[in-house]
């Protein structure tokens, strides 16, 4: 791994908890069932969201201890990679995800009238939509300057994330990256890195879920970063313990790294 980060020519970047800091703090709880108040929501998301490790997850579990509000258990819970959690919840079945579940439930999208750049997760109970809740997420300070560091030494810079077109054009127009690619799926995304493999390029890609695990072992260095899942961690090269910044410099010099 570490002589074939010198030979990279794209690296691909996963954005929650890679580009951004991953804290996905609760900006808004829209109720669409006037039978369902806004803690209500927040109970029934929390409740569902509760098992899963990803970042959205832990953020509505923060703002539910910041509110007291107690959330039943779930059982039968199911974790859908790239579109959402299910489980059972109060004899219910509950289901919470972003654009990509609604559109294989045929549930048509809410009128998005914002035009908010943050991330929505969409919570629907025995298959009725009942509301969403939006997120908001910090690109890390430190990510600018690692960008900007790796396009002057010609290396071009991708987002690939499974979040909505806005919230990646926006986080790429910020980090000035060569290009983004959207609502992607975890297997999408590992046939996003052999599209550019076949296209000649020598692929890193960096993430931190479970999601970014297929995409990992595809690409031709796989870079985890050590706060994500053991998933990922497992099928990358290298592993640094919170952020991707350390690793810039072996593009052009040793870096100390943990091989896995």
């Amino acid at each position: 791994a570490f002589e074939n980060a010198r030979k990279i020519s794209t690296i691909v970047f996963d954005k929650t908890g890679t580009l951004t800091k991953g804290s996905h703090e609760v900006t808004k709880v829209e109720v669409l069932d006037t039978s369902y108040s806004e803690n209500d929501l927040l109970k029934i998301a929390t409740a569902v969201e509760s098992p899963s490790e990803h970042h959205i997850s832990k953020g509505l579990v923060r703002k539910a201890k910041e509110l007291s509000i107690d959330y039943p258990r779930v059982t039968d819970f199911e974790y859908h990679a790239g579109i959402g959690v299910s489980g059972i919840v109060e004899g219910k079945k509950i289901q919470a995800g972003g654009f990509v579940l609604l559109d294989k439930l045929n549930i048509e999208a809410p009128n998005d009238n914002d035009n908010s750049v943050e991330t929505k997760i969409f919570t629907i109970v025995d298959g009725k939509l009942i509301g969403y809740i939006t997120f908001a997420d910090q690109i890390r300070e430190s990510s600018f300057g690692a960008v900007k560091t790796l396009q002057e030494k010609g290396i071009k810079c991708s987002l690939l994330t499974g979040d909505n077109q806005k919230v990646a054009q926006s986080v790429a127009n910020e980090l000035n990256l060569d290009n983004y690619m959207a609502e992607v799926s975890p297997d999408q995304k590992q046939e996003k890195i052999k599209e550019l493999q076949a296209k000649g390029e020598f692929v890193a890609m960096t993430g931190d879920g479970v999601n970014d695990a297929p995409a990992l072992a595809q690409s031709d260095v796989g870079i985890a970063i050590g706060s994500g899942t053991d998933v990922a961690a497992e099928t990358a090269d290298i592993r640094r313990p919170a952020e991707f910044v350390p690793l810039v410099p072996s593009f052009s010099a040793p870096i100390q790294m943990e091989p896995i």
